[in-house]
């Protein structure tokens, strides 16, 4: 199984990188790769799937956390992990101010606890 996920360096270069299925058949970082490009798509902006992402953008104007869908995508990926928990935190430093950011927690099969900040 691989996926591809989208890397923004230090200086601001976007590159493209794939994930794959590590030596031990585990896919846990494709799965998570997925789910932090899921978080960054806009609801409906998925060319395959019409009920993914959440409506980041218009959540912002409305100025209302869009926790039902950061809900669904959790239940979604849960399953892939030991644990998984998305919660929405202030914004980073360096990011605007309406610029809404996810912590995503998750406990990968092989025992990694990872803790990773999503600015969407």
């Amino acid at each position: 199984m691989r996926t591809y996920g989208r890397v923004t360096d230090e200086y601001g270069n976007k590159t493209w990188v794939e994930i794959q299925t590590d030596v031990n058949g585990f896919n846990d970082y494709v799965y998570l790769t997925a789910l932090i490009q899921e978080l960054k798509l806009n609801l409906g902006e998925s060319p395959f799937w019409g009920d993914r992402g959440i409506p980041a953008k218009s959540s912002v104007v409305q100025q209302v956390a869009p926790d039902y869908y950061t809900m669904l995508m959790q239940q979604r990926y849960s399953k892939y992990f030991l644990n998984l928990i998305i919660v929405k935190t202030p914004p980073l430093p360096g990011y605007p101010e309406t610029t809404p950011t996810y912590r995503i927690n998750v406990t990968t099969h092989q025992g990694v606890q990872e803790e990773l900040y999503v600015p969407v």
